[in-house]
């Protein structure tokens, strides 16, 4: 197959939802869709301690929610397909946010019960800002929620989105008999009384044919015939190209548990959604379909098997094809680095693999090399953008609870900084350190994973802080150093060596700004 086929055949999309809209579960079914595995993990099973494939992590199955973003591929009707599983909770929003600088487009979760939920419209606001097309599948039929139509237009509404519906569901909850496919003419109805085996689906060119009786009953036809309607009039016809550019948006109901609805998702999907996109650099836009390799690390994760204390950084690949054994410009550090066993990803299981293309996921071994944001090239001197560091909202200081392990200590909060699960600051003044993060949950990670990876315990303090600020050194040199006098308790450097600001309320942030204008603040670390 030549390098534009393979170009071609390539989909990469995250998934992201609110905690508990069945995110993971959808993601299981498309596996299962996909022959990429024999049985769903009986997420919601607990006799069956199985944990679903993509929450490999520990702590992951104790709390029944994803803390981390996993890669999952697998090739559908010979397409190749990257998904890009999310965690929901809000506390680990920031690797949900990195994670879509790393997708050509995502599918939102929505609970039709919940309906729309908060943290559901900040990461499509995000979508939207950086023109990602969406995909919505609302999931959960076969429960009580709230009317179809009603749930339309809480998404247009509440996330400013265009949507057009592909599917429709017939009944609602326990009179839930089915999906009239609307992309391909067909019909999917439950064909047992306990509502979990799917038909074919039978195809229905003329809805108004006397059939739709026969399988569904008169009144269910007869409201499937008026929503249908309604939907023609109200909702725009699907036109690829608006979906493409982020102006349209197609709606598919199901629910993942059930298998329903799922594989029609799948199949438009690959149809539909867009291959590897152009991606812009600090220095030009770089084209999917450019022979010589860009990519970037968009995330770390350490220890992804605690046997073998490993360490795998994720990469993009944006252009080109990255080879096995090839030396690549790692442009931070300005070295060359090859790769004898790049790996791709199934969940935790791992294959190496001798050649990838733009739109795959490659996890790299490393030792300590890579930061998040690392650009690898074939000598040309470039770096992505969009991968910032958010300014924290909680803020801790981290002390060691075990003074014999205190290299551990420091190597796992090395590492897990690194991953980009929190941020570590060092106080100018007497070099403590402190934690910040976006989330209350992250400390609780930290130290879990501090314990069971690293051998390491820590404590934390409370510490009474509003927000990070990062500096950007002043021209007006006198001012600066007389910023830096008289903030002096309150400024540390980042992980990278940065000058911050920790301010204990907007007010601080505002009196600071006028009393010395030159120096500048900034509420995430990619000012420059």
């Amino acid at each position: 197959m030549s390098f534009l086929e393979e170009i071609q055949r390539r989909r990469t999309f995250g998934i992201i939802s609110h905690p508990d809209a069945g995110k993971t579960t959808l993601t299981e079914k498309l596996l299962l869709f996909g022959g990429a595995i024999q049985e769903a993990g009986a997420v919601k099973n607990n006799k069956i301690k199985k944990g679903a494939t993509s929450d490999f992590m520990e702590i992951e199955r104790q709390r029944g929610i994803s803390v981390a973003t996993s890669v999952l591929a697998f090739i559908y009707k010979d397409k190749k397909i990257n998904i890009l599983d999310t965690p929901g909770h809000k506390d680990f929003a920031e690797d949900t946010f990195r994670t879509l600088t790393a997708v050509d487009s995502v599918i939102v979760v929505i609970d039709v019960a919940k309906g729309v939920e908060e943290q559901t419209e900040k990461l499509v606001e995000v979508c939207r800002m950086r023109k990602i097309p969406i995909i919505v599948f609302i999931n959960k039929l076969d429960r009580e929620g709230k009317d179809a139509f009603d749930l339309l237009d809480e998404v247009e509404q509440k996330l400013g989105l265009t949507v057009t519906p592909l599917s429709f569901p017939i009944g609602m909850g326990y009179d839930f008999k089915g999906i009239y496919n609307l992309w391909e003419k067909k019909i999917n109805l439950f064909t047992n009384e306990n509502k979990t085996t799917v038909s074919d689906g039978v195809e229905f060119t003329d809805i108004d044919s006397e059939e739709l009786e026969e399988i569904i009953g008169e009144t269910s036809a007869e409201t499937l015939r008026e929503e249908l309607e309604m939907v023609d009039g109200v909702y725009p016809k699907f036109d690829q190209e608006a979906y493409l550019n982020g102006d349209l948006q197609p709606v598919f109901f199901g629910s993942a548990l059930n298998n329903f609805g799922v594989k029609e998702l799948l199949d438009c999907f690959i149809d539909i959604a867009p291959t590897p996109q152009p991606k812009m650099s600090d220095t030009r836009l770089i084209d999917s379909k450019e022979e010589k390799l860009t990519g970037f690390v968009f995330k770390i994760h350490a220890n992804m098997d605690p046997k073998h204390r490993d360490r795998l950084a994720f990469i993009k690949i944006v252009s080109g094809t990255f080879k096995r054994n090839q030396p690549y410009l790692h442009v931070r550090n300005n070295k060359k680095v090859k790769f004898s066993s790049p790996n791709t990803f199934f969940a935790e299981k791992k294959e190496i693999v001798d050649i990838s293309y733009p739109g795959d996921i490659v996890g790299l071994h490393d030792t300590g090399n890579f930061k998040i944001g690392d650009t690898l090239t074939e000598g040309e001197n470039l770096n992505f953008k969009g991968i910032p560091s958010f300014s924290p909202e909680h803020f801790r200081y981290v002390n060691n609870a075990d003074p014999l392990k205190a290299k551990q200590l420091y190597k796992g909060l090395d590492q897990l900084m690194d991953e980009g699960v929190a941020q570590l600051f060092t106080l100018e003044l007497n070099g403590r350190r402190v934690i910040g993060t976006v989330g209350a949950l992250q400390y609780e990670v930290i130290q879990y994973r501090l314990e069971h990876e690293y051998g390491a315990k820590c404590t934390y303090e409370n510490l009474p802080m509003h927000k990070v600020c990062w500096v950007e050194p002043s021209e007006n040199n006198e001012e600066f150093k007389e910023f830096k006098r008289v903030k002096q308790r309150y400024l540390a450097k980042d992980k990278r060596g940065q000058l911050v600001f920790l301010a204990d309320s907007a007010f601080t942030i505002q009196m600071t700004q006028d009393k010395y204008p030159s120096v500048k603040l900034h509420f995430t670390s990619e000012y420059e």
